[in-house]
């Protein structure tokens, strides 16, 4: 029975989370992996909305802050060259990946 790699990617910058699937995509082509994914799923998203007067006084206006986090989804065969790739592929610092190991 062959292991597989599930690959969790999140992120809030939609351009550095696809570069990194990207990344991903081209070493499992190289190295003839079976590789299902990048799957989207739900992107989050958080909205705080705060007064635009510090004080009581004057009219109710309200600002909104959105944070939106992108999620994507790999499944890869777990070949042992393939793996070791993966994890020296440069991710930013607005990517957090989670690499789950399943038989």
């Amino acid at each position: 029975m062959t292991q597989r790699a599930r690959i969790r990617l999140s992120s809030t910058n939609i351009e550095d989370l696809d570069s990194v699937c990207n990344q991903i995509r081209r070493i499992t082509r190289k190295t003839g992996v079976r590789m299902a994914g990048p799957i989207p799923l739900p992107t989050r998203r958080m909205v705080v909305p705060t007064r635009k007067t510090p004080c009581g006084q004057g009219s109710d206006t309200w600002d909104k802050w959105e944070m939106r986090i992108h999620k994507r989804l790999i499944d890869i065969d777990a070949d042992e060259r393939a793996i070791r790739q993966i994890m020296r592929v440069q991710i930013p610092d607005s990517v957090y990946i989670e690499i789950e190991l399943t038989s």
